[in-house]
């Protein structure tokens, strides 16, 4: 077990206290337990959401995106269009 060398305090809204507490009584652990776990948990889930965004641009790499061609006819498209912007009005 970690040694607990930091102490801290925090003002929560009732909910959350009382959440904490019903954590606490049903995993039989400490409130200071829970909020370990919690943020444990929401670290965790913060890197899988990273390594999936970072994933799909590879795979997305992988497919070679969009050829050199197909990219400067859109940009091309685009050009034109912002050009006519003020023309139309």
């Amino acid at each position: 077990m970690a040694v607990m060398e930091h102490r801290t305090s925090f003002a929560l809204d009732d909910i959350t206290i009382q959440r904490i507490r019903n954590l606490a009584l049903a995993w039989k652990v400490s409130q200071a337990e829970v909020v370990r776990r919690a943020v444990e948990q929401a670290d965790a889930a913060l890197t899988r959401h990273a390594e999936e965004q970072l994933a799909r641009l590879q795979a997305y790499h992988a497919r070679a995106g969009l050829d050199a061609a197909a990219a400067e006819a859109w940009l091309s498209e685009v050009a034109e269009q912002r050009a006519s912007w003020g023309r139309d009005a």
